[in-house]
């Protein structure tokens, strides 16, 4: 008997990847602008992918619409969405662009209801408010000397990309759930498309005086594989097995992960923090209750 909750489970673990990944894409951003990074990760996760499809002999048949679906997802959700998070990141801190990204689960499950009929039952939508309360209490919290340096700029570029990241979710689910293609192909075809939609951006720019170091490409390739290539992998493997608003509240879920990581490291974690992750495992509960 298959295991009920692969969509949900794929979702949490893909949280956790990025939750890691994370915390190395703020150190990497220093060096790297937000275009390169996107583009520079994109590469080395589509080589993977590619790798993996000849390795396991897995189908390149791609349905025409199926196809369109997932070009437009990953040029709207990974080419621009990603690229204007890690601009909200450099301008707003983690903390305040991951309090604008849980806007997205809820945007996500309205779309959804409205474009593809996904009825969500009254659990189900119980689950996905107390799981976006509890992670926005746990990333409002103030912290000292974590004010933004570019307010409104960093404003424009969470909105967006918690918009262009709901409406590629949202296209993903709707093509995943219309044909038979594979989780790891329709990965493998939504970063090809967030690379090709960003090229141009990136070839205007011309980034310079780029120091590419042994340390800085170590540093790309281990996010590109935990954050990208298996993260994104799992991120569709939930779209397709569970619905968009359940899974796109699972995937929201980072913020939480990032606890565990910080206490590790030595960073005190407040009672606050560890109440608003109580209050979203209790959502995240009555989601998986609810499917």
């Amino acid at each position: 008997m298959a295991w009920a909750y692969v969509g949900e489970t794929a979702a949490l673990t893909a949280a956790g990847l990025w939750a890691g990944a994370s915390v190395l894409y703020v150190r990497l951003g220093v060096s790297l602008p937000p275009l390169m990074l996107n583009f520079a990760k994109g590469l080395v996760a589509i080589t993977l992918i590619g790798c993996t499809l000849l390795i396991t002999g897995a189908s390149w048949e791609i349905p025409t619409q199926s196809g369109g679906l997932l070009v437009l997802s990953g040029a709207l959700g990974i080419g621009l969405g990603d690229t204007a998070f890690f601009s909200a990141l450099n301008a707003l801190g983690a903390r305040r662009t991951l309090l604008l990204e849980t806007s997205a689960p809820l945007l996500v499950a309205l779309l959804a209801w409205g474009m593809l009929g996904e009825i969500l039952a009254p659990l189900a939508w119980s689950g996905i408010l107390l799981t976006s309360l509890g992670i926005a209490w746990v990333i409002a919290e103030r912290t000292p000397g974590q004010e933004p340096l570019r307010l409104k700029q960093g404003l424009y570029w969470a909105f967006a990309a918690a918009l262009c990241q709901a409406f590629g979710s949202l296209f993903s689910r709707a093509a995943l759930t219309s044909s038979d293609i594979s989780p790891l192909l329709s990965t493998g075809v939504r970063l090809v498309a967030g690379n090709l939609a960003i090229l141009p951006l990136l070839l205007w720019r011309r980034p310079t005086k780029l120091r590419i170091s042994r340390r800085l490409g170590a540093g790309v390739a281990i996010t590109a594989f935990g954050g990208t290539y298996l993260g994104i992998w799992l991120q569709q493997t939930a779209l397709k097995f569970a619905p968009a608003g359940v899974a796109q509240t699972l995937l929201a879920t980072s913020p939480l992960f990032v606890l565990p990581l910080a206490a590790i490291t030595g960073e005190k974690v407040t009672v606050r923090a560890l109440l608003g992750a109580v209050i979203a495992l209790l959502g995240t509960g009555l989601l998986f209750i609810a499917h």
